[in-house]
């Protein structure tokens, strides 16, 4: 909780740092406390992105950082709200550390990790230069990935319900992350099996990714069948794509070259360390030779991810150009750097000189190669007047529909208007996130070109008949054909099949983990009566 605290000690002094990914988060995050206050428990549709005209951003986007951000932002200011968010995840990713480091080493040297993880150099990348807090929440989840691979040669089959909690964990966290997950979690177990000689982890694994992705599908089934909905080939836009993020990669793009110098120096010096330790640590390969090898083995695979000569496996492997940055494995790496370090480096002195070098690449980072971004109270206020005032944001390309393009929309259009442009009589009765409803009086059969963008989830409904609605090229806009005299229009965003398949999905894998968690204590309670 300390060095937590310590991490966010500059906001008090310079505002929020403001990375990449502020932006994004904080106004997802006001958007839907906005939301909660209409009533819409469970957002699905970001109303005031692309100035009103909306996006699909909570159908895609994993729904913990932004609920737990939201819910900050309720019980806080929203301008302490992301140091709080902060202050959490990495204070989170410090416990779950500690009980990782706890089954091997002494109480310091379990405190020592913790505190070490907590404040590794690749979190301070992600809180002073990225924002990407749900990346960052995903980041607790790595040490309970590791413990519970060591522990599946004890718990047996019991072992799969923990693992396939905290691959559901992952993708309800941060996508990307759980491509992370799900490939950590295959090697851990393969190198697990090798060295324990119990060909049956393979089986607890495979279950366990299963059982994970099923438990998610409320979210996993829609973001992946409706892809197709959006432009989601933005994600791997140029400067985004694998290639274009190796250590030391660098184009035409002035400040993501400049980034990248930054990312690469640190991810340098944590790999110099990393192996520094692993020799340091070479004892504990026959004392702890399990734990060892899944370190060495997790360490040497997110090394060699990040560097160009794994391009083909970014290119062909299921998934997994969707990481999009190499360098997002140094979220992984840490976890190996963490330990080994603890159990390499026995001596304070040498922990602190180690600490103390870590923070000197960090410093030559911040002065030298690019300095963090801030953000003030007042600017923070001015992100929540764009929802309060109703103005709405700049949104996302990736979430916008199929085959539009945000950037032709219209600041200043009205929420309805006739497409010949002729006048009309428009009543708003009702104009909320998900549900508006309007009454149009034309003078001739007219089409009403809608504030919002055409998606397959908003239901269209004129004078009580449910209707195709048109899509104006380019932009998106919903086109609504309209009789002559008063017309009532309903549009809904209503739930698609393939939601109502992935909620179907979820609960009956979260019935079938619960039946197989009695099953198993049950036979538990049955060996001890007999024993």
């Amino acid at each position: 909780m300390a060095s937590a605290f310590a991490v966010v000690v500059p906001f008090f002094f310079y505002g929020n740092a403001s990375g990449h990914d502020f932006e994004f988060h904080l106004l997802s995050w006001m958007e839907v406390v906005h939301q909660w206050k209409e009533g819409i428990v469970w957002p699905r549709w970001a109303a005031f992105a692309h100035w009103t005209y909306g996006e699909a951003r909570f159908l895609f986007y994993p729904p913990a950082s932004w609920n737990l951000g939201a819910l900050l932002g309720v019980l806080l200011p929203w301008k302490i709200a992301s140091g709080a968010y902060v202050w959490l995840a990495l204070t989170t990713s410090g416990c779950s550390m500690f009980l990782l480091a706890r089954r091997w080493l002494s109480r310091s040297d379990a405190i020592f990790s913790a505190a070490l993880y907590a404040a590794n150099p690749y979190y301070l990348v992600i809180v002073y230069w990225r924002s990407a807090f749900a990346e960052l929440l995903a980041g607790c989840l790595l040490p309970l990935l590791l413990l519970f691979v060591m522990r599946a040669e004890k718990d047996g089959r019991r072992v799969i319900v923990a693992l396939s909690l905290i691959v559901a964990a992952a993708w309800l966290t941060n996508a990307p992350s759980a491509v992370m997950v799900n490939y950590s979690l295959a090697l851990l177990i393969v190198v697990a099996a090798i060295v324990q000689r119990k060909p049956a982890l393979l089986v607890y694994g495979g279950a366990a990714v299963v059982l994970g992705a099923g438990l998610a599908s409320f979210y996993v089934i829609p973001a992946a069948h409706e892809e197709k909905w959006v432009n989601i080939a933005q994600v791997l836009a140029p400067g985004l794509r694998p290639q274009d993020n190796f250590f030391f990669t660098f184009g035409d793009d002035v400040d993501h070259n400049r980034f990248n110098m930054a990312v690469s120096l640190v991810g340098v010096a944590e790999i110099l360390l990393l192996a520094a330790a692993i020799f340091l640590a070479r004892r504990w390969r026959g004392e702890h030779s399990t734990i060892w090898w899944l370190l060495a083995a997790w360490g040497t695979a997110a090394t060699l991810l990040m560097l160009p000569i794994t391009l083909i496996f970014w290119r062909y492997l299921p998934e997994l150009r969707f990481v999009q940055l190499p360098w997002r494995w140094l979220l992984c790496l840490n976890v190996a750097f963490t330990l080994f370090v603890t159990m390499g480096c026995r001596r304070w002195l040498t922990r602190f000189m180690i600490c103390a070098a870590m923070l000197g690449v960090l410093a030559i980072v911040w002065h030298r190669v690019q300095p963090p971004w801030w953000d003030t109270a007042a600017d923070i206020q001015e992100m929540h007047d764009f929802i309060e005032d109703g103005d709405g944001y700049e949104g996302t390309d990736e979430y916008v529909p199929a085959g539009v393009d945000p950037y032709e929309l219209k600041k200043d259009a009205p929420q309805v208007a006739t497409v010949s442009g002729d006048p009309a009589v428009i009543r708003i009765d009702r104009w909320g996130a998900q549900s508006k409803v309007f009454s149009a009086n034309v003078a001739r059969p007219e089409k009403l070109r809608i504030r919002l963008l055409n998606y397959p989830a908003w239901r269209v409904e004129v004078n009580g008949r449910e209707i195709t609605a048109g899509t104006q090229p380019v932009t998106g806009e919903i086109l609504i054909p309209v009789d002559t005299g008063s017309n009532r229009v309903r549009l809904t965003f209503v739930q698609t099949e393939d939601r109502l398949i992935g909620d179907l999905v979820s609960a009956g894998t979260l019935l079938l983990v619960i039946a197989w968690s009695l099953y198993l204590r049950r036979q538990e309670q049955v060996r001890n009566v007999s024993v």
